[in-house]
Parts: C-alpha cells; structure tokens; sequence
C-alpha cells in the first residue's frame, strides 16, 4: 500500500462509507451516497476553515491596499522597473503583514482532495467482482460489510456516471444528446462567483490580466471535470462552490458593519450635566443691585 492510500484514498473511502452507513441503512434516507458526499464535503470546508479565513482576510487586505498611499507612491516611482517595483511591494507587504500568496493555499489544498474524491467515488460504486475484490483492499475492519454494494442513485443521476439530465421532449438533437449536463453548468457558474469573491485584485496590467485569465478558465476546467467524469464529482463541486460563497457573502458581511458606538456611562453623563449647568451660571449676570452691593463691600 502506497503513502497515497494511506493518507488521502482510504480515508476519504471509509469516511465516505461511515456517513453512508449512517445515513442510508441506520436512518433509512433515499439518496444517501450522494447525501454522504454532501455532508463529507460540508466536513471538508469545516476542516479548511482556518485557512479559507486567512484567504478571505489576505483578500481584503490587498483590496484595501490598493488605494494605500505609499502603495500608490510605489507604483507611480518604480513603473519603469519591473524588478525594483516587485522589491518594494514586497516590503510594503511584509511591513503590513499581507501575504500576497495566502489566497493559493485552499485552492492547492483542494487538488489532493478533488484526485481523492474522485478515486474514493469510483472505486465505492464498484458493482462486479473484480472492482469489488479492489475496493475490499481499502476498507477498515470497522466498516460493515452489508453496505456494499452501494446504491449510487440520488436524484436523477447515477453519481457513478457522468451527469445528464434527460427532457424527453428534446431526445435526439445533436446538442442535447443523452440529456442536458446541469451539474456542469452549476459548477461553471458557481466556480465563476467563487473566484470572483475570493481572488484578490492584482496590481499592474499583467497581474490583473493573469486574475482576470483565471477567473475565466478555472471555472471551464472544473466544468469539463464535471462534463466528463463521475457526477458525485460534480455534485462535491457545487457544495463546495456554494459554501465558499456563502461564506465570503458572510464576511464581507461582518467586515463591512460600523462597529457599534461605545455607551457614555453614567458618571461622564453627570459631569457633563454639571459641566453645562456650571456654564450656564458663570454666563448668567447678577441683577444691577447685588453687582453694587458686592462693589461696596
């Protein structure tokens, strides 16, 4: 058994088969390999939370830095010299503790998880003999063995197969074909919203035309991924994409609301009372006749 199996495949295959068991033959829920790969993805995003944090925190930082003065001031003094104007941003992002490459680390965090996934699919809907004898050779002792062979049903697609959802009035045109690929366009869509709330803005015309490459791309790759191979790939996709919106939306949220103003306590209303009254009583004048009496005496 190679490190791969060991670290990445098995674990996700058994996790897998622990929420499947729980969900479909103890709860008795329909559809539950492709609810098991819900609930693993959600687990997933839990488990990354720290750094998508971090992400989201680098992300708002260099939006924020673009209309720093001394970042401006950098830009306009070295635009002629490539080299020297990467030298002083990068000590302009050390001094501000901005980690220029944070926003990469999730999204190469996730390439192992997308290849194991998509292995701990393939090889969990084993359904002949020999495929079956492979997929024994990952599963823990633990795990029953009357879950298998799983039921790879959930909703109108075969999570072992290529998604495609089939309208019977359009059967037989040349775009069609066996059915519409819903899942990739939700994956395409939803991995554009992604990048575009969670990529940060690069300065100059070749980095924003790099970020602007990627927003584009990325998402038809992924796309492609969930054209062409299984649909509990797609399926992982899509959860992950609306998570990871979500939870920019919330902390773009949070990041935006005033911070609530501090109460003024009781003993500094008081002096202030005070101090108004006192103000009002040097500022009134005495009446004529005490102002004489007072000169007098």
């Amino acid at each position: 058994m190679n490190i791969w199996d060991s670290l990445i495949l098995n674990p996700m295959i058994n996790a897998l088969l622990y929420i499947y068991d729980f969900l479909g033959p103890t709860l008795g829920l329909a559809g539950a390999f492709g609810l098991a790969i819900i609930v693993f993805t959600i687990l997933i995003r839990v488990i990354t939370l720290p750094l998508t944090y971090k992400q989201q925190q680098s992300t708002q930082k260099m939006q924020e830095l673009q209309k720093d003065k001394e970042y401006i001031k950098i830009q306009e003094k070295y635009k002629g010299d490539r080299q020297k104007l990467q030298e002083e941003q990068m000590k302009l992002y050390k001094k501000l503790g901005i980690n220029p490459f944070a926003g990469c680390v999730p999204t190469i965090i996730q390439l192992p998880v997308i290849f194991g996934l998509y292995g701990a699919i393939i090889r969990s809907l084993a359904d002949s003999p020999t495929p079956l004898l492979e997929f024994s050779k990952h599963i823990y002792t633990s795990v029953s063995s009357t879950i298998i062979p799983l039921n790879s049903q959930f909703l109108w697609m075969d999570l072992g197969q290529p998604e495609r959802f089939a309208i019977p009035a359009l059967e037989g045109l040349p775009v069609v074909g066996d059915g519409l690929p819903v899942l990739a366009v939700i994956v395409i869509i939803t991995s554009y919203l992604q990048t575009k709330l969670t990529t940060p803005p690069q300065p100059g015309a070749q980095g924003a035309g790099m970020t602007q490459m990627m927003g584009i791309y990325m998402p038809l790759l992924l796309g492609w991924f969930a054209y062409t191979l299984a649909a509990g790939l797609a399926l992982y996709f899509v959860v992950s994409n609306v998570l990871a919106i979500g939870q920019a939306l919330l902390m773009k949220r949070f990041r935006s609301e005033p911070s609530p103003k501090p109460k003024k306590s009781e003993g500094s209303g008081r002096a202030h009372l005070k101090g108004k009254s006192d103000g009002k009583a040097k500022g009134k004048k005495n009446p004529p006749g005490k102002q004489a009496r007072g000169k007098g005496s």
